[in-house]
């Protein structure tokens, strides 16, 4: 069974799905984080797997069922951050386990490195480090991200004639199968008399107005006190030996699973027997 959860944040709702049907101080789940543009779907395929975990994938803010940003507000990386403290201190929810993909991993790896207490297990999927720009970049950087809000500032939303429709555009910019673009059309489109379209934000498409350099980003995951597990995809982000960025990590444990930058969706059990195997050896389980 499938259970909708909802969480009233300051001004945001945030939505996420679980097969339990609680959560609480006491009883904390495994947070899911999905990758940009993506929602809390993503982790159905995983999670099919891991029913004796207490899994909660959530929608970020301008995702899936989880409210937007106001209209004078756009989507920082570090506004994730914050967004997550809240929500972690509304719920008295410490030391999580914390499972995120591509952007969610990087928003997760952020989180414990500024806020130890609140992450206890860190498990990156096809996520390393962050997308960084080199200082001499920043007023470039600048530039294209002002841009990119001025050109479009009332962009008109794609329209599809069908759920399946909508659902092969998106198979179309990714590596999963049209049975899992599903799953993401399903939590992240809506429909009406026009036809069917995307839920997410139009704003996400925007440039960053910043990013961190190398030096920062290298910061924040030497600052990552919680041991890691990073599931790398043969074919997905991180195709050459991540020597360099895994060095950066106090405590880190390396998988490398077949599959692309999706390998949660299409390889699934092998994805979910690493990540057990690494729950286990915390005694994490299902009240």
């Amino acid at each position: 069974m499938q259970f909708e959860h909802s969480f009233k944040v300051d001004a945001l709702q945030w939505a996420g799905i679980s097969h339990c049907d609680n959560f609480g101080a006491d009883n904390p789940p495994i947070l899911c984080l999905h990758g940009w543009l993506d929602n809390a779907a993503s982790f159905l395929p995983l999670a099919a797997h891991l029913k004796h975990l207490p899994l909660l994938a959530l929608d970020f803010p301008g995702h899936g069922h989880s409210s937007h940003r106001g209209a004078d507000a756009y989507y920082y990386f570090f506004d994730w951050v914050h967004d997550l403290v809240a929500l972690c201190r509304q719920q008295q929810w410490q030391q999580l386990t914390i499972i995120g993909h591509s952007m969610g991993g990087m928003v997760a790896t952020a989180l414990a490195a500024s806020f130890p207490e609140l992450v206890g297990r860190l498990i990156l999927i096809d996520s390393l480090g962050f997308v960084t720009t080199e200082a001499g970049e920043t007023p470039a950087q600048l530039r294209r991200g002002i841009e990119s809000r001025l050109v479009r500032p009332n962009g008109r939303r794609p329209l599809y004639s069908s759920l399946q429709k909508a659902a092969e555009a998106r198979q179309k910019q990714s590596d999963f199968s049209l049975e899992q673009a599903l799953l993401l059309a399903e939590r992240g489109t809506q429909a009406d008399q026009a036809g069917v379209s995307w839920r997410a934000d139009l704003r996400l498409r925007q440039q960053s107005v910043y990013r961190m350099t190398t030096a920062q980003a290298t910061a924040l995951i030497r600052a990552v006190q919680c041991p890691v597990l990073a599931i790398l995809a043969e074919d997905g982000m991180f195709k050459a030996q991540p020597d360099k960025l895994l060095s950066n990590f106090q405590t880190i444990t390396l998988k490398w699973v077949t599959g692309g930058h999706h390998c949660h969706m299409t390889k699934s059990a092998i994805v979910a027997e690493a990540v057990a195997e690494f729950c286990a050896s915390y005694q994490i389980k299902l009240d």
